[in-house]
């Protein structure tokens, strides 16, 4: 019995260490595994922050141009721009649509060249039956000088204003990547955007601005 009751507390004391062993494992072993992830991470979040921020930058970015390019439907306001003419005078159009009722806005690729050359020249050929009812404006992105050359050697009667950042032009969605510019045409009523042709043939720009002009001119009684 003796021998046996000795026997039985030894194999206690031995379970006793092992559990104790086990304990110590237990308590170590979490500390020094939450310890190296939690350096890692810490080392992590402010990439993970930076990065986060500057797709949040880009995004309000592209935001705000998306709202300063925006293109001008039927029905919107002429947007209140500031141009140089080929006299170097700056042109308010917030204020030209206010001194004349209906206003054509024509846009040409580049002053000179062909094509721009017959849409110009044509709206100048209707001009003496057309200008008592509306203001022609010509519109690209050349500069003064360039415009003014043009004017001189077409002999055209109005003014062409100068939007070498094509402002006007991309709200009006005519601006063509990465530098060009497409075609057209529109006609504004009481500074309210009427008439918009955006790609459109020289003779048919000619032709359908005239046209529209005629017929907005009766129904207003100019």
């Amino acid at each position: 019995m003796v021998r046996r009751s000795i026997r039985v507390a030894a194999k206690k004391e031995a379970g006793n260490g092992e559990k104790l062993k086990q304990q110590v494992v237990d308590v170590d072993t979490p500390e020094s595994s939450i310890d190296a992830p939690v350096t890692k991470k810490s080392k992590e979040e402010p990439q993970i922050s930076k990065d986060v921020k500057d797709v949040k930058d880009e995004e309000d970015e592209e935001d705000s141009d998306e709202v300063s390019n925006k293109k001008l439907e039927i029905g919107d306001e002429i947007p209140d721009l500031t141009f140089k003419d080929q006299d170097e005078n700056d042109i308010n159009l917030k204020e030209l649509s206010k001194e004349n009722r209906i206003l054509v806005i024509f846009a040409y690729p580049r002053a000179s060249t062909p094509g721009c050359t017959r849409q110009a020249c044509g709206f100048a050929k209707n001009y003496p039956d057309l200008s008592s009812k509306a203001t022609f404006i010509g519109l690209s992105a050349d500069s003064p000088k360039a415009q003014k050359n043009f004017e001189v050697k077409q002999k055209l009667p109005f003014k062409l204003l100068s939007d070498p950042k094509r402002d006007l032009i991309g709200k009006l969605g005519a601006k063509k990547h990465p530098t060009g510019i497409i075609r057209s045409h529109w006609i504004f009523v009481d500074g309210i955007l009427k008439i918009s042709k955006v790609g459109i043939s020289p003779e048919a720009s000619v032709t359908g601005a005239k046209q529209d002009v005629e017929k907005l001119s009766d129904e207003l009684k100019i």
